[in-house]
């Protein structure tokens, strides 16, 4: 994506979590530090099983209500039900409001035009009333821009951007190992650590408690984490469930298929660089780890 160009991801969920309580609600249930969210700074988040398996995630942005949680697309329904199991009796409202807002996405380097002053650990402005926040996850998949549709035609108008396809950020998300794209149908399938959240900035083990805590600590201190999910390319549609293997050796299948298909690998025996750039095999089809995974 070029500096004066922009995406619109149409179909993104946003909610919104307010009241009284709002800021303590996230912080005792959410894998990241709630406290870290201000107006100059927005993160990326889960929320996990008690038995730390993948439910859901999202960035949350600081509003002038409360808290938005830019989620998944058609997943705001499951995520308001998910984070309404832990209401009891807190002070906080959890509304649904996707269809009031859409995400645009523009280049870092224009991000870096409309900055300012911002510190290397704040990654949020707010250009006419709109926040606009560089990406938690991997700054190369650029910017965020959370606003109803007028304001943000109207920001891409003041700042002379072309609409282009959404696909080449897809694109570029999956070559990153950013699955944009299908997570959401592994809903209580993989454990966060798996799901590569630490890598991708969504887990801060220094908070304290949230839920899912107790497993995903002792996997990380106990070098338990055998398998990744990693983004596959091929020349041939790969299947949901298509063993993957290396040397006749199973070391994963696909979870997620065309057209950005990510596998869940194994990472230990055998070891992850032993055919992290080889030739592989799903259901007899070539195929192979995309080059930029870390």
């Amino acid at each position: 994506m070029k500096k004066d160009q922009v995406v619109i991801l149409e179909k993104r969920g946003v909610i919104l979590v307010s009241g009284e309580d709002s800021k303590d609600f996230l912080q005792n249930i959410i894998t990241n530090d709630i406290n870290k969210v201000s107006n100059k700074n927005s993160v990326f988040s889960a929320l996990l099983t008690p038995q730390g398996k993948y439910l859901n995630e999202f960035f949350i942005i600081q509003n002038v209500k409360g808290y938005l949680l830019d989620c998944s697309e058609n997943s705001s329904g499951e995520l308001i039900k998910d984070l309404s199991k832990y209401k009891l009796r807190s002070k906080v409202e959890i509304e649904d409001f996707s269809t009031e807002f859409v995400i645009g996405v523009i280049n870092d380097s224009k991000f870096k035009e409309l900055q300012g002053d911002l510190k290397s650990n704040e990654n949020t402005i707010t250009y006419r009333d709109t926040p606009i926040f560089l990406d938690p996850r991997n700054r190369k998949l650029g910017a965020r821009i959370i606003s109803n549709l007028e304001k943000l035609y109207l920001t891409i108008k003041k700042l002379s951007l072309k609409i282009i396809d959404n696909k080449e950020y897809y694109s570029l998300a999956h070559k990153l190992g950013v699955p944009e794209k299908g997570l959401i149908n592994l809903k209580d399938q993989l454990f966060g650590l798996e799901a590569n959240f630490e890598t991708l900035q969504a887990i801060d083990f220094k908070k304290g408690c949230f839920v899912g805590q107790e497993n995903t600590a002792r996997m990380k201190l106990k070098n338990k984490l055998r398998r990744r999910l990693l983004p596959i390319s091929s020349s041939e549609e790969l299947n949901i469930g298509d063993e993957i293997t290396f040397n006749n050796i199973k070391i994963g299948k696909i979870l997620i298929n065309q057209p950005y298909p990510f596998g869940l690998i194994k990472v230990l025996e055998p070891n992850l660089e032993d055919f992290k750039n080889e030739i592989l095999l799903a259901n007899n089809k070539k195929c192979k780890i995309l080059e930029n995974v870390k």
